[in-house]
């Protein structure tokens, strides 16, 4: 029987016992990316924290089924294989693959599924015609959509009015709509559009409908746990609630998962200020290891702002660890030391990582200090099999000391003061002319890990990065 896990519930908005349908098994199912451009550091941080929940989960139960999705359907892909002259696959396949290489350089463990949207078409008709049936909704003008009407629940896992959610920018107003919260479960394609036959023309699924087929058709009618970004909690997981619980007539999922959002110096990741940051860009900068212990350094329901001093940090941490593994490397492992107590309480209580990251020091410590040949056997089992559970420490010790190198050789350590101070001091310098001093500034952050980008709002900094290929 496994200990108690309690997670926070976004639907109920408190922390609760995990409840599964069976005792030997958990369902977890989270919304992977929409594949038309390469992973950024807000994708990675869902993929980061809830890989780390499945490392849990088969800890502590027999069986997991963990299932994160592809989206490889979609007006942006649509637009990308048209600008390429290419079929959507082509694009999506290129994407894909380049996910899974970054994933796998952060240490993200495969997902048992990873069901594709393109692969359950006839899944998705089918739930279609049974909320048709089932007057949940209503074919007009060539779509199919989604009564919001007909479920009085809509709203409860967002916490939003039906009154204040018309009023907001998401929701499409269209004339063939009965209500304008309803929202689209099929709409038609042109001769130039991805498109499949249906009993309502050729045409291809919504958004949300994609995730309720593909969970219906691999977990069942309902889950245990469904993670995502919080971005998602509105319109898209709120939809997905109203379409399975509607069709089926049964509780969609017990416990609703998101991280928070990820900002970077202190803004918004946004194409127009130049920072959204690349993930494969920052591999260049640094290995894996490190961005994911950056990552996982902030609970996972408070924002992680990214900057130059976080990853600095990591890699210190990392090589800490390692240098103290390399001089214990000629101890050997026993495979029956489980991981430490502490460090499971503090992921059993809410996925409490940066908890367990201060336990981990302290497992270190105990390792540094062994004076007795048992004792360090005990202390270095115990800490690996414990970070084993964050999926950090299990490199070979001199090839992660390799990767990592001594930073402060190579780079000026900076608080994000001291870097502010610099660019403004540069651009002031560049605004008077003195090219010679901005010069020098430049270097100094660069140094630092820095380049500047000029856009049409301002200088602005991004981590330096190895050009793509």
């Amino acid at each position: 029987m496994s200990a108690t896990i309690t997670l926070y519930n976004t639907l109920t908005r408190k922390k609760e016992a995990l409840r599964t349908g069976r005792p030997d098994q958990v369902t977890m199912y989270v919304c992977g990316p929409t594949v038309y451009n390469y992973a950024h550091i807000g994708n990675a941080r869902p993929a980061v924290i809830f890989d780390v929940l499945a490392r849990l989960l088969r800890h502590e139960y027999p069986e997991l089924i963990y299932a994160r999705n592809f989206t490889d359907v979609d007006d942006k892909i649509n637009a990308a294989a048209a600008a390429a002259g290419v079929p959507i696959s082509t694009i999506t396949n290129r994407y894909i693959d380049a996910y899974h290489e970054d994933m796998q350089a952060l240490g993200v463990l495969n997902p048992d599924l990873e069901p594709r949207v393109t692969e359950h078409i006839p899944a998705i008709i089918a739930l279609i015609q049974t909320l048709i049936a089932r007057g949940h909704a209503y074919v007009e003008q060539d779509h199919v959509l989604f009564h919001v009407p007909s479920y009085p629940e809509y709203g409860r896992l967002s916490g939003r009015r039906t009154d204040d959610m018309i009023a907001g920018a998401r929701v499409e107003v269209a004339p063939y709509k009965r209500d304008p919260m309803d929202f689209v479960l099929w709409k038609p394609s042109t001769p130039d559009l991805p498109g499949w036959d249906s009993p309502w023309g050729r045409g291809r699924p919504g958004w949300h409908i994609e995730c309720s087929a593909m969970i219906g058709q691999h977990l069942g009618t309902t889950i245990d746990i469904h993670g995502g970004g919080q971005d998602l909690i509105f319109p898209h997981h709120e939809n997905e609630i109203a379409q399975g619980t509607c069709a089926h007539g049964t509780l969609y999922c017990r416990t609703w998962v998101h991280n928070s959002f990820v900002t970077v110096d202190g803004q918004k990741m946004s194409k127009s200020l130049g920072n959204v940051l690349l993930v494969r860009d920052l591999l260049g900068q640094a290995p894996g290891e490190a961005i994911r212990l950056a990552l996982l350094s902030t609970h996972y329901r408070h924002p992680l702002d990214w900057n130059m001093q976080r990853l600095a940090t990591a890699r210190q941490t990392l090589l800490r660890f390692y240098t103290s593994l390399a001089k214990a490397e000629s101890v050997t492992i026993p495979e029956q030391i489980p991981p430490d107590q502490l460090v499971l309480d503090a992921l059993r209580n809410d996925l409490n990582i940066p908890e367990a990251l201060v336990r981990l020091r302290k497992l270190l410590t105990l390792l540094d200090n062994a004076d007795a040949d048992e004792l360090r056997t005990q202390a270095k089992s115990c800490l690996l099999n414990s970070a084993s559970l964050l999926g950090l420490l299990q490199q070979a010790p001199q090839a992660a000391l390799s990767a990592l190198g001594p930073p402060a050789a190579t780079t000026l350590l900076l608080d994000n003061s001291q870097v502010n101070v610099l660019l403004a001091e540069r651009e002031q310098a560049r605004q008077a002319r003195d090219f010679a001093k901005a010069d020098v500034l430049r270097k100094q952050l660069e140094a630092a890990g820095f380049v500047i980008r000029n856009t049409a709002a301002g200088p602005v900094l991004q981590p330096a990065a190895k050009e793509l290929a």
